[in-house]
């Protein structure tokens, strides 16, 4: 399941309603990312997220797929907001469920690295010199190769 939302969610509810009933499920890993108060040495006071409508969830839903078919996955979710967020706000929620831990781990570490390189989010951070675009990293590019070599 794919959502990009303003609005904050719950960890604990998405995940009761993600597993609830599958008795399948052995495993469930999840990620939550969270706004931090300072980047690159500075404060940061506020982060607003952009995406592109349609082409966000289309980018999202083939990644998962990518991971549907790489994984024995019961379920999977990805939750990302937009908009302005401040500090200790959740920005995403991923998981995947599986019958057995090693699946839902790998997955999981999956949907996180490739949403981080191939969705189409812009970040800007407010500090205290005022607004900056958020560069890709490479360290996040080399997190996504990974799973590159791993296709091949």
């Amino acid at each position: 399941m794919i959502r990009v939302q303003q609005e904050d969610f719950d960890p604990g509810a998405e995940i009761a309603a993600l597993t609830a009933g599958n008795h399948q499920i052995g495993g469930l890993a999840l990620f939550v990312g969270l706004v931090r108060d300072i980047a690159s040495g500075e404060a940061v006071s506020a982060m607003t997220l952009e995406h592109y409508p349609g082409m966000t969830e289309k980018m999202l839903s083939r990644i998962d797929a990518e991971a549907q078919a790489r994984w024995p996955l019961e379920a999977t979710l990805v939750i990302h907001r937009y908009g302005r967020l401040e500090p200790g706000d959740r920005i995403v929620l991923v998981a995947a469920a599986s019958a057995h831990r090693d699946a839902a781990f790998e997955a999981c570490r999956f949907l996180i690295d490739w949403l981080k390189t191939q969705a189409p989010f812009w970040k800007l951070e407010d500090m205290p010199g005022g607004a900056k675009w958020v560069e890709a990293r490479a360290s996040d590019d080399d997190a996504a190769a990974r799973w590159k070599k791993d296709a091949e």
